[in-house]
């Protein structure tokens, strides 16, 4: 029940942070400069569900700007899920109460996209203006994103604390146990 829920919840995400990226936020950009919040939204979801998932996650995400916007068909798609694979890697190290951590991994992940993204479209064909492209184009949009993260991540996270987190059979044993000592407990002081 809650893997289908999940699967349901992850492409309603996809989906509307797709439709936002498309439409409002290329009306919103400042400089000619909009977030991506499909890479904030792969490493949301790498960071709550861990590595192989994220990989998936952001294989879907990459495809989706690949077919839409881009004339190369599968970079995207590869460099997504490199950094959802990548970013997945942090989910045992993650308190959900603590938001620098999670912020600073989609501030990674919008600077790996836009690294590998001059590597591979520019670089290789020749053109080396390596500290002109970070300046006025990758930290304006890790910024951008990052400031569109800061309500996006927690909300992906309530989601899959309510909704989507399977709970392990260790888990259930200790809060099976520590509701025994509860009730245990009152009955003796009763």
């Amino acid at each position: 029940m809650r893997r289908s829920r999940s699967i349901v919840i992850v492409s309603l995400l996809i989906l509307i942070c797709f439709v936002l990226q498309s439409t409002l936020f290329r009306t919103l950009t400042f400089g000619g400069i909009g977030p991506n919040l499909m890479i904030a939204l792969t490493v949301s979801l790498s960071l709550v569900f861990g590595d192989r998932k994220g990989l998936f996650i952001g294989f879907v995400c990459g495809l989706l700007c690949d077919i839409f916007f881009s004339s190369l068909l599968g970079f995207n798609a590869l460099v997504y899920a490199l950094v959802g694979y990548l970013f997945g890697k942090f989910e045992r190290m993650i308190y959900p109460d603590d938001m620098k951590v999670p912020l600073l991994t989609i501030m990674g992940g919008d600077l790996l996209y836009g690294f590998l993204s001059y590597v591979f479209l520019f670089l290789i064909r020749g053109k080396m203006y390596f500290s002109y492209f970070m300046i006025h184009y990758v930290f304006p949009e890790m910024l951008y994103t990052l400031l569109l993260a800061i309500p996006m991540y927690p909300l992906v996270l309530s989601l899959y604390q309510r909704y989507m987190r399977e709970i392990r059979e260790s888990e259930k044993s200790y809060a099976q146990r520590d509701a025994q000592q509860i009730t245990g407990k009152a009955d003796v002081k009763s």
